[in-house]
């Protein structure tokens, strides 16, 4: 019997037991801050990435070397 057998019934009576312990407020705040902190971490991860795109794109603007652009 593994974690993957658990099944429907299982898991209402994990429910049950988590809101008889905590109580519906502490969960609900609980999923609150869950909810918070994923915001957080998409939000860091697109920060990140723009960055990274920031810093190749100011590495590709000009490449030319100096006394080629005074040809053009």
């Amino acid at each position: 019997m593994g974690i993957g057998n658990i099944g429907l019934p299982g898991l209402l009576l994990i429910a049950v037991v988590v809101l008889v312990l905590f109580g519906r407020g502490k969960i609900s705040s609980l999923m609150g801050e869950v909810g918070k902190g994923i915001t957080a971490f998409k939000k860091g991860v697109s920060d990140g990435t723009q960055e990274l795109e920031d810093q190749k794109a100011e590495e590709a603007k000009d490449v030319t070397p100096e006394d080629e652009k005074d040809k053009a």
